[in-house]
């Protein structure tokens, strides 16, 4: 056997030599959010089904508790937000995805998830924008992709007329103009009886 010759292990696990890299740095000191809180995030991540009407209750408020102690960390009014929109409290997630873009315009999660509820609320525009400012800030393939399969979902949309004050079918304006004729005439026949 040729000793310089590699295994087929080390061409799949490539060699690394970590000791120039960093420590690693514990979760606890990059978010601000309790360990309870922290699992169920995964799970909401995984799976937002996964988590029972309780544990959507409970992480909204071990969420709100933590934007309270630290209220200019973007992340954590996203991840609210997030939390929120499982959770069906709409307004309040909008609130929350707003004010986290306000305090970091150049975070891509807080525009990409901005984003997402606008085109789920069928505001189109506004979320192609979001999405948009998004695909700018992508740091990686992975968040390039994220951002590019939801402006595609966001076309389509706009592209098939689905959006709050958008296409209407023409069946639908026809429909509205025969109940418009028939009240007239109801209208004429009871002044003609009356």
């Amino acid at each position: 056997m040729n000793p310089e010759r590699l295994q087929d292990s080390e061409l799949m696990e490539p060699q690394v030599d970590t000791s120039a890299l960093a420590p690693p740095v514990p979760a606890a000191a990059l978010v601000p959010v309790p360990e309870r809180a922290r699992g169920l995030l995964l799970r909401m991540f995984a799976d937002p089904y996964l988590l029972g009407q309780e544990e959507r209750t409970e992480l909204v408020v071990q969420l709100r508790e933590s934007v309270s102690r630290h209220p200019q960390v973007s992340e954590l009014r996203v991840l609210l937000g997030m939390a929120l929109c499982v959770n069906l409290d709409v307004q309040e997630a909008l609130e929350e995805l707003r004010e986290g873009v306000r305090l970091a315009p150049d975070s891509f999660i807080a525009q990409l998830k901005m984003g997402e509820l606008l085109m789920r609320l069928r505001i189109c525009k506004k979320a192609e924008e979001h999405t948009r400012r998004a695909a700018l800030l992508a740091r990686n393939l992975a968040q390039t992709e994220l951002a590019r399969r939801q402006a595609a979902a966001i076309r389509k949309m706009l592209r098939e007329g689905i959006e709050r004050g958008g296409y209407q079918s023409p069946l639908a304006l026809l429909g509205r103009l025969r109940r418009l004729w028939r009240r007239q005439q109801d209208e004429d026949l009871a002044v003609a009886n009356g």
